[in-house]
């Protein structure tokens, strides 16, 4: 099947020929490889509680390896940065529907989160050196990386509010002190950087550049004692091990000197600005996976419905089930248009003149993934809670989505100030029909 039937029409002429080779590729590569590697990778991961958080699946570099000869590797890096394939965002955001479908996708291609995006932090603001130790390695898949900035007790979702400090001693070096939680990434054995938001100063007069970025061997830190990976988090009882979402507490942790010339991004006090550029092409990679995700629902559940009889008759026969099926492949059209319009906004501009766009897509698609979601499950019954379907396992994973890089009620909070700003129009546009009116009458 051709990926030209799930691109929108309004889309495809703005694809290049590489474009859409490279999203039929992906398509195949996570139906041939990646699908049938979602078994393996959990048949291969250690039930020992130790062991899941040291041992990496080996069918996860082999698939790596597989995408790397396919050419698909990076896609994410759009063609901004000259270390990327050269895609646009509207390119990744179709690879990624597809992407979304299975779990050992993402990494196998390179293009998994935190990593996508402290990838692009590095690309963007990121010295020669950070390239070189950093960037370079990440690129190559050779190490993963964690972002530190959720804080417990703190509403995260505002950078200002962040208390991590990272204060400068008599020595001049960086004391940080601090408890970060749900650091996605920090439990694998292979991540060897953190990013950590911080703050470095107390201005009241300027609350905007009260925070920075420091980039922290992770290896260094968690050998010095003085920062503590305390614990996996779960996310309804998951641990996504050995990726992990982790809590991490720094004491008195003093970034040795040799590191103090490369520890901050960009430079001091400009945490803020780096965590917002960061989000926006983040916040729609997370969105068109969801897509796939939505996808991928629906199609175990249509395979469910051909093989089930209820009271005598196919479940695919039964009225109420295919126009409750055919409503959420509407639900999922209209994500994928919001989606593909802020991908497509941010091409032709930037991700600041695209914020409405991307809030719209990043409220919606994940209330309207976990709905079909949670539908799939039902039309599956007891089997749909449990391990024997993906179903559970991805609601898990969507529903933190209504909460990571912004709540809902975040961005909701956003766009409607945004949209309340332009209520005075409402009045200019009646009193301009009225007058209108008056004209025309005399005519």
């Amino acid at each position: 099947m051709s990926v030209k039937d799930d691109i929108p029409a309004i889309f495809l002429d703005k694809l290049s020929p590489r474009g859409l080779e490279t999203i039929q590729k992906c398509k195949e590569f996570v139906d041939d490889y990646c699908l049938p590697g979602d078994k393996l990778h959990a048949q291969q991961m250690s039930n020992d509680p130790v062991m899941r958080w040291k041992v990496i699946p080996e069918i996860t570099e082999k698939l790596k390896n597989k995408a790397q000869e396919l050419g698909l590797w990076n896609m994410f890096l759009s063609k901004h940065y000259p270390e990327g394939p050269g895609f646009t965002n509207l390119e990744y955001g179709l690879m990624a529907q597809y992407l979304g479908r299975s779990f050992v996708a993402p990494e196998a291609t390179n293009t998994n989160a935190p990593d996508t995006g402290n990838m692009e932090l590095f690309a963007r603001y990121g010295s020669p050196y950070q390239k070189e130790k950093w960037l370079r390695r990440l690129l190559d898949g050779e190490i993963r990386s964690a972002f530190l900035m959720t804080e417990k007790g703190t509403s995260s979702s505002n950078a200002l509010n962040i208390s991590c400090t990272a204060k400068l001693n008599s020595s001049g070096n960086y004391v940080i002190n601090g408890v970060k939680w749900f650091a996605s990434g920090a439990g694998d054995p292979r991540t060897a950087v953190w990013l950590v938001m911080c703050k470095t100063s107390d201005s009241t007069k300027d609350l905007y550049h009260n925070h920075s970025v420091l980039v922290l061997d992770a290896k260094k830190a968690i050998d010095s004692g003085k920062a503590n990976l305390i614990r996996p988090l779960t996310v309804f009882g998951y641990d996504d091990a050995p990726h992990g979402h982790c809590e991490i507490a720094f004491n008195d942790y003093e970034v040795p000197k040799d590191e103090m010339e490369n520890i901050l991004l960009a430079s001091e006090g400009k945490g803020f600005e780096l965590i917002q550029s960061r989000l926006g092409p983040g916040r729609i990679h997370h969105c068109m996976r969801l897509i796939g995700v939505g996808e991928y629902a629906l199609l175990a559940v249509a395979h469910r419905a051909n093989n089930r009889m209820l009271f005598g008759k196919p479940m695919n026969q039964r009225e109420t089930f295919i126009i409750a099926y055919a409503q959420h492949k509407i639900d999922i059209q209209k994500c994928r248009l919001l989606i593909l319009n802020a991908a497509h906004k941010i091409d032709i501009s930037n991700p600041k003149s695209a914020q409405q766009e991307i809030a719209m897509a990043k409220i919606e698609t994940p209330r309207t993934i976990l709905k079909i979601l949670d539908w799939g499950i039902q039309m599956f019954g007891a089997e749909g809670v449990s391990q024997d379907t993906e179903l559970a396992r991805l609601y898990a994973i969507s529903r933190t989505l209504r909460i990571a890089d912004g709540p809902d009620e975040a961005h909701l909070n956003q766009l409607a100030r945004h949209e309340a700003k332009k209520f005075k129009f409402a009045d200019e546009f009646f009193a301009k029909f009225d007058e209108n009116l008056k004209n025309l009458s005399k005519l």
